[in-house]
């Protein structure tokens, strides 16, 4: 006798429908169709989740950037200044000080000169 493993099947096929629901068309009622929609849609979702740690990594560095720039100081310089002062800040906090509250942000950007200056070799490196 031929054993099909219906309940288990129609399980699996049921829940891969239902993860196509808000589907166009055979995508959202036929398994065969389903099945490949969602596995695509799976992978987009996969692969996006790092890229938007990516990219909003991207997006605040232009901000800090931009507002480091206002207060007379390079992105690069501000973050060297800003770890010989040993501020733990990431860019994300950094981001929003930036965007929110100009005067902490400039605060910071004095705390980052200062500590540049203090550095050693200070005196060859251009502020």
């Amino acid at each position: 006798m031929r054993v099909t493993n219906a309940p288990a099947s129609r399980k699996r096929r049921t829940r891969m429908i239902r993860a196509a629901k808000g589907f166009r068309m055979r995508r959202s009622k036929l398994y065969r169709y389903a099945s490949d929609a969602v596995d695509h849609g799976r992978q987009y979702a996969y692969r996006d989740r790092r890229r938007k740690k990516r990219l909003f990594r991207y997006l605040w560095q232009v901000r800090i950037n931009a507002a480091a720039r206002a207060a007379g100081l390079t992105y690069s310089r501000l973050i060297e200044g800003l770890k010989a002062a040993q501020f733990a800040l990431d860019r994300k906090v950094l981001a929003d000080l930036a965007a929110t509250d100009a005067a902490t942000f400039n605060e910071l950007v004095n705390v980052a000169k200062n500590a540049l200056k203090a550095k050693p070799g200070a005196a060859l490196a251009k502020t």
